[in-house]
């Protein structure tokens, strides 16, 4: 009987004892063609065993890695992929430069500082009017998210215009609903009155029903103790 503190380390355990056991098998098998046509079928049954990496991309040459990083790189077998090293394959990737944005405005964020500068190199008016006009309605849409009220157009386009140094002025007014409006308020209002009183009647049907029912019931007793 095997125990596993006699047994050798598992290199992949998704694979089980049995798979590394076959490829610890082709190491020891001297003849190439053999060795050869025996590795086609252990991957072909690294396949079946694993079907999840059919929905990978390249999943055959993710088995011949597997298959060369079991047998620590000493299988000697031709591979239809470039055979893989230690080194290479353990390898760490580079570390991804991080984007560093420093906006001057930061309550608008870095695109609408990117947009801005792309208003500002524009030369046909029209389009120049255009990118006005997106810029104050962001800056209407972000302000009433952040504060959840109106703001006056004077208001953006005072800001408007020192973000810009005076060269942007926005003609087509903007129209965001406001969280907090009087028509919301009113819409609510109204919504809350329309239940209580549909509550309130509800309620009062239950309670006639309720009385009706207890009158019966009186009724029926009362006839039965005078007979």
């Amino acid at each position: 009987m095997e125990y596993n503190t006699t047994r050798n380390h598992l290199v992949m355990r998704e694979y089980g004892r049995h798979i590394q056991k076959m490829i610890e098998y082709l190491l020891a098998i001297e003849d190439e063609e053999k060795r050869q046509k025996n590795a086609q079928s252990v991957i072909e049954l690294m396949g079946f065993l694993n079907p999840h990496l059919k929905n990978v991309e390249d999943f055959r040459h993710k088995l011949w890695d597997h298959l060369f990083l079991i047998s620590d790189f000493k299988l000697e077998v031709a591979s239809p992929y470039p055979i893989p090293t230690r080194e290479t394959l353990k390898a760490k990737p580079e570390a991804l430069p991080y984007p560093k944005r420093y906006p001057k405005f930061s309550h608008l964020g870095k695109n609408l500082e990117l947009i801005i500068n792309k208003a500002l190199q524009e030369e046909n008016p029209e389009k120049r009017n255009g990118f006005a006009n997106a810029i104050a309605y962001y800056m209407k849409l972000a302000y009433n998210n952040w504060h959840k009220e109106t703001v006056h157009d004077d208001a953006i386009q005072s800001e408007m215009s020192s973000i810009t140094g005076n060269q942007l002025e926005f003609t087509n007014t903007p129209f965001v609903r406001s969280f907090r409006s009087n028509e919301n308020r009113n819409e609510r209002d109204r919504d809350r009155s329309n239940f209580g009183d549909y509550r309130n009647k509800r309620n009062q049907k239950f309670q006639q029903r309720s009385n009706n029912r207890n009158n019966d019931r009186g009724g029926n007793k009362f006839k039965k103790k005078r007979f």
